[in-house]
């Protein structure tokens, strides 16, 4: 058995008397590796018949599988570029799923970082409604910008904020809310190292006292009637079952939703949370279970359940509202959306700072929040020209008329992944997308028979 930290191992024992080992012992020999498919791309079957990735079926969301191969390095693979799949622990899919997302709904990712659940949301969504992501550390906000992009979300805002900000900005607006809090992080034990180092009671009750605040924050963002699924990749009571607990005794206008129909897992635990509260309606999945560690509860806010106030949310220096204003529509990019995507030509255009953007049609409230994309910026207008962005050909590259073919067997695509210049066979001069089997790679520029690669330095396959 996995040597776990002594001071965890005593807790567990404690609590779990003889189901100690069985429930510890984890089902691989090494962590679990897997990605998860992006439904604004694709089926999950297309991936697991065209991608050539040694696959298996996931047991914790329909579109995710396991990796076979504990050498391969999936992010290298020219569909994961274009935003076929997000690389993540299998058992990471669940909680995602769990939040019933409906296109056209309005859903939160309170801590959304690096973005695979977020991306899943995304793709229940369908391209219609709102997606919030919002993140605290400007550093991981980046990246789930980042990520968001390379999947094609058109309706995402992405915000770097509090969470009481948020509350206070948006009370009772959401249907759904994800709650994937941060925490001790015992489910990483054995993938990182530093996860067990750093493991002790203060840590575990810092954590749940962070845990408790953004919950309490969600609670209030939720709309009466409106789901929240809160998540964590710990084993620590005062985390999970203990943290649900009080919830409840807090927020009598929740009920605890029954996950013992989800298919995986097993239930959770009452003597971790010291009374019954109907812990078993939880979900607890156990290294046996063959993920790493993960905790789930669903709960629902009462539909006569009394809508917050609005609240002004006090304004932080350096900080405010990105999201721009309407403005006249540069004949240049209205010139450029008929020729290349006539189906934008209609739509809203507003501008931020140099970039016009094409903001979710699902409105956000005014609100002076970090902001580190509303919508999809796509491009800007310089010397009376049109420069269109990468953002704009990954969120709709396969609508574009002007194209450019390939294939996974074709060499044209590592050396365009690479940066390189490549040929031109079906695109027509002037701007193009680049595509891999239908799925978008970003812009080029074709002149001469060839394509000048567009394509970002900091995302290219190099050495």
């Amino acid at each position: 058995m996995f040597a776990f930290p002594a001071p965890f191992e005593a807790r567990e024992r404690a609590l779990l008397g003889s189901r100690l080992e069985e429930l510890l012992t984890y089902a691989t020999p090494t962590p679990a590796r897997g990605i998860t498919v992006n439904g604004l791309r694709c089926a999950p079957d297309v991936v697991a018949q065209g991608s050539g990735l040694p696959l298996a079926s996931s047991a914790f969301c329909p579109a995710a599988f396991t990796l076979t191969d504990p050498d391969l390095r999936p992010g290298r693979h020219p569909w994961h570029h274009a935003g076929v799949f997000y690389v993540q622990e299998p058992s990471a899919s669940a909680p995602a799923a769990l939040l019933e997302v409906q296109p056209g709904q309005k859903v939160l990712d309170m801590c959304a970082a690096p973005g695979g659940k977020t991306s899943q949301l995304a793709a229940a969504l369908q391209g219609q409604g709102l997606l919030v992501a919002n993140e605290y550390d400007s550093a991981r906000a980046e990246i789930l910008r980042q990520n968001l992009e390379r999947m094609g979300v058109p309706n995402a805002v992405v915000l770097n904020e509090d969470t009481t900000r948020l509350a206070a900005a948006f009370p009772a607006f959401f249907d759904r809310v994800l709650v994937d809090a941060p925490c001790s992080g015992e489910g990483m034990f054995r993938k990182e190292a530093a996860a067990a180092g750093q493991n002790s009671q203060g840590l575990i009750d810092h954590c749940a006292a962070l845990g408790r605040e953004i919950l309490d924050n969600a609670a209030a963002l939720l709309a009466p009637g409106g789901i929240l699924v809160f998540s964590t990749c710990t084993f620590a009571p005062e985390e999970d079952e203990g943290q649900v607990a009080a919830f409840l005794q807090r927020h009598p206008e929740f009920t605890l939703c029954d996950l013992s129909g989800c298919g995986f897992g097993r239930p959770g635990e009452p003597n971790r949370a010291g009374y019954d509260f109907g812990a078993e309606k939880c979900r607890r999945i156990w290294p046996a279970d063959g993920g790493e560690g993960h905790f789930m509860a669903k709960l629902q806010k009462s539909a006569e359940a009394e809508a917050a106030l609005p609240m002004e949310p006090a304004r932080k220096k350096g900080r405010g509202d990105r999201k721009g204003g309407s403005a006249k529509v540069p004949a240049e990019w209205t010139d450029f959306a008929k020729a290349l995507f006539p189906a934008l030509a209609g739509r809203t255009v507003q501008v931020a700072g140099d970039w016009l953007v094409l903001p979710p049609q699902t409105p956000l409230p005014s609100h002076r929040l970090r902001t580190l994309r509303s919508g999809v910026p796509v491009g800007k207008v310089m010397k009376k020209r049109f420069e269109p962005s990468h953002a704009l050909f990954m969120a709709w590259g396969a609508d574009c008329t002007n194209r450019e073919a390939l294939t996974l067997a074709d060499p044209r695509t590592a050396a365009w992944l690479r940066g390189e210049e490549i040929e031109a066979r079906t695109a027509q001069n002037g701007w193009c997308a680049v595509l891999v089997d239908g799925f978008p790679l970003g812009g080029g520029k074709v002149s001469g028979g060839r394509i000048k690669n567009h394509y970002p330095k900091g995302l290219r396959n190099l050495g």
